[in-house]
């Protein structure tokens, strides 16, 4: 779950990341407010289409499990851990 978490957070920051280098490759101070203050609005929107993009990538190509899931149980007075079987 962490790696799902971390990868759609990374996706999402991607655009951020790609405006920052290009105002440094422009010569342009990216610490400064104004540079950003246009392109909050497209830069949010880019991030989301990208991070639904990737969940509906991962939703149609993932890895699919094509056997039955079992649940924890008790055995022995121990619990047996759910596997994909």
């Amino acid at each position: 779950m962490i790696r799902t978490i971390l990868q759609e957070t990374l996706i999402f920051l991607l655009p951020w990341f790609l405006f920052y280098g290009y105002l440094l490759a422009v010569g342009r101070n990216p610490h400064r407010r104004e540079h950003w203050e246009a392109s909050v609005f497209r830069l949010t929107m880019a991030s989301v289409a990208l991070v639904i993009l990737s969940l509906v990538a991962i939703g149609l190509f993932g890895e699919r499990h094509r056997s039955g899931y079992t649940p924890p149980r008790l055995e022995n007075g121990r619990v047996v851990p759910g596997t994909f079987q």
